[in-house]
């Protein structure tokens, strides 16, 4: 696990009780040793604050999910319900506001470890594990791509998790609170209209430059997915 903080007393007393705990914690002060240390491998979970000294954490956010997709915990004094939304969006997947207990620090980290390898296990044992082909679309949840066509559509681990839930139920009907049960995990949980956020996204993503549709709005309900 990598700690991503400026202040060094909260790291301290952090890391020191994470250890007790059993974790393993390695610490960067700012974006460019957290980029370092992540350039290097082995990190299965980040606790992220937003306010680096160098460059902001949610960019650092946004790059790890895009080129990682390592699990990220934001942990930051903008409790904001605009900034934990935009920090979920992004591709968190939590967000703790300071001042918090190191227990419920610690409870938190347990929590997405759990919700990742469910998800991760959902993806790889759904449908025996096999590639989704689902009209011009080709799915792979062991290697975590779509592709249209020959084209690769490069989706956030939200994203992705969402079309497959949907993609292995064409005509389903899924209501909000369906989607973050079986995509998303309990960090969204009060926040079901950020899914409408990932969906537009998706949308822009899968049909752009046609005018195939993939994802369908029922109205009052929530979303299907559909072959275009």
């Amino acid at each position: 696990m990598l700690w991503v903080e400026d202040e060094p007393q909260l790291l301290e007393e952090g890391i020191r009780f994470l250890r007790e705990e059993g974790f393993t914690v390695e610490a960067a002060g700012t974006y460019a040793e957290a980029w370092e240390r992540l350039e290097r491998g082995a990190v299965d979970l980040v606790l992220l604050d937003w306010l680096l000294p160098d460059r902001p954490g949610i960019e650092l956010c946004r790059q790890i999910q895009q080129k990682w997709r390592i699990p990220v915990i934001m942990l930051t004094a903008k409790a904001d319900e605009f900034d934990k939304v935009l920090a979920l969006e992004i591709g968190a997947d939590d967000y703790l506001a300071k001042p918090f207990g190191m227990r419920e620090l610690a409870a938190r980290i347990r929590a997405v470890m759990r919700r990742i390898g469910k998800a991760s296990s959902a993806l790889s044992n759904g449908a025996g594990g096999s590639v989704l082909k689902r009209g011009d679309l080709t799915i792979d949840p062991e290697r975590h791509v779509v592709y249209k066509g020959s084209e690769e559509i490069a989706l956030t681990k939200t994203e992705f998790a969402l079309l497959y839930a949907m993609a292995r139920r064409p005509s389903k009907v899924f209501s909000r609170l369906q989607l973050m049960d079986e995509a998303l995990g309990e960090a969204f949980v009060g926040y079901e209209r950020t899914i409408d956020s990932h969906i537009r996204n998706l949308r822009k993503k899968l049909e752009r430059g046609d005018e195939s549709r993939y994802i369908v709005t029922v109205h009052g309900i929530g979303y299907k997915f559909e072959v275009g």
